[in-house]
């Protein structure tokens, strides 16, 4: 999962606002069936905002009763005098352990430009990003990649319900497979989207979904949808 539901980069940039919070997922995608939590903080200032996510999946990968996956990502846009443009800057990287063995998630390291627009009111908005991504530990030995990101978020019912989300389109080498490893492909793209539906009981308390749909991600080949249930508390 990711991310402060990335939207918040856009909803509280102008604003000026402090928010963070911790979400809760249970996963129901095939074969799936465990926990992630993720903690989220977005902060704007006078030059821009910062933004990071810590997610957590404990059970993945065959690892029962402790911690199997831990990722990190921290991002900092630096405005462009008063235009909607932003230069962005952005880190990822993190480890997960699979059936006893542990691995590295690469280390990444993006740039480029970040464009948002917000309704007047705040109501909806949407952020598009343009990355260079350089990857440690590609399979095609090429670091070089790119990322293109497009956040948003739409409030309706008075507030008290949110659609938001990203989507991510990358060039990165890796190996996946359909079968459990009796074989593997390398492929050169991967698509994720994490659209989100939340219902505000009240202003610091959510219950929703959200749905993983992805292709070529996580080692898996081809298309996937993953749907959760999940809490969220904004302190």
């Amino acid at each position: 999962m990711k991310k402060l539901v990335l939207v918040l980069f856009v909803s509280l940039l102008t604003l000026g606002t402090f928010a963070q919070n911790l979400q809760t997922h249970y996963d129901m995608g095939k074969d799936r069936g465990y926990i992630t939590t993720t903690v989220e903080m977005f902060r704007p200032d006078k030059t821009g905002n910062t933004f990071f996510f810590i997610d957590m999946d404990y059970g993945s990968n065959g690892v029962k009763n402790s911690p199997s996956l831990a990722y990190f990502e921290i991002a900092r846009c630096f405005k462009l005098g008063k235009s909607p443009f932003s230069w962005h800057v952005e880190y990822n990287g993190g480890l997960f352990n699979s059936y006893g063995a542990a691995n590295n998630i690469s280390n990444a390291w993006l740039t480029g430009v970040d464009y948002s627009w917000n309704a007047k009111d705040f109501s909806k908005g949407f952020s598009l990003k343009a990355l260079y991504k350089n990857i440690a530990n590609t399979t095609d030995s090429k670091p070089n990649n790119f990322q293109l990101t497009a956040v948003w978020y739409f409030d309706f019912a008075k507030g008290k319900l949110r659609f938001d989300g990203f989507a991510d389109f990358w060039r990165e080498g890796h190996m996946v497979s359909a079968d459990g490893w009796k074989t593997a492909n390398e492929k050169k793209f991967i698509f994720l989207t994490e659209p989100q539906l939340w219902y505000n009981c009240t202003k610091k308390f959510a219950i929703g979904s959200e749905v993983e749909i992805s292709s070529n991600f996580a080692g898996h080949d081809g298309f996937m949808i993953n749907p959760t249930a999940a809490l969220k508390y904004t302190f």
